[in-house]
C-alpha cells in the first residue's frame, strides 16, 4: 500500500500507524530526477510487501516541517518508522535490491 503525507498528517499517517504496521517514508520533489527513477522501484515494493510494510511519500516541496525534523538533508530519502520511531534511511536512487536489503534487515 502507498499513502501520501504531509506535515499535517505525518503524526496520524506515520508515527502512529507505524506502532501497527512499519512504514517506509519516500522524501522526494517534483523537480528531482532520482527521486522519478525511484518512484516506480517504491510502487513494487509497496505490492510486494503488502502486509509488512506501508510505503508513504512526502513532498519536500510542500512540507518542510517533518524533513527538517528529521534531518531529511538530500533527496530522494527513504527513511523507516517503527514502533513511533525513525529508524534507518537510505539516501539515494538505490536499486530495488537495495531497498529489499534493507527493508529485510530492518523488518
Amino acid at each position: 500500500m502507498e499513502i501520501a503525507v504531509e506535515d499535517s498528517t505525518f503524526e496520524k499517517e506515520v508515527i502512529e500507524k507505524s506502532k501497527e504496521i512499519p512504514v517506509l517514508v519516500d522524501f522526494w520533489a517534483s523537480w528531482c530526477g532520482p527521486c522519478k527513477m525511484l518512484g516506480p522501484t517504491l510502487e513494487k515494493i509497496a505490492e510486494e510487501y503488502d502486509g509488512k510494510v506501508v510505503v508513504a511519500k512526502m513532498s519536500v516541496e510542500e512540507n518542510q516541517g517533518v524533513p527538517k525534523k528529521y534531518s531529511v538533508m538530500s533527496i530522494p530519502a527513504v527513511m523507516l518508522f517503527k514502533n513511533g520511531e525513525g529508524g534507518g534511511e537510505v539516501v539515494g536512487a538505490k536499486p530495488e535490491q537495495d531497498i529489499k536489503d534493507f527493508l529485510d534487515k530492518n523488518l
